[in-house]
């Protein structure tokens, strides 16, 4: 296995977690400002606030994308296991 295998590899692996990650990351990042626009408005400052609308909708994210996310890594796991033999250089 070539050292552009292993980076084209590790590339794939640091895409897919990206493509993973970001769906849960940005619903995160909506509800924490939508929460702080709420709490600069209304000058309700509790801190533990922003816990439970944040939680709901990653719970919410990994309801409607859990599906496509265990395809993405299944595939990506079994184009992995499949490469072993060409990796390893038999057959």
């Amino acid at each position: 296995m070539s050292q552009a295998e292993i980076l084209h590899l590790a590339g794939r692996a640091m895409l897919l977690a990206l493509q993973l990650a970001a769906p849960i990351l940005l619903v995160s990042l909506a509800v924490g400002v939508l929460v702080s626009l709420v709490q600069a408005v209304t000058q309700v400052q509790e801190m533990t606030l922003t816990f439970v609308p944040k939680l709901a909708g990653v719970a919410l994210v990994l309801v409607v994308a859990g599906g496509w996310m265990l395809r993405q890594v299944s595939d990506f796991t079994r184009g992995l296991f499949e490469s072993i033999p060409r990796m390893l250089g038999v057959g």
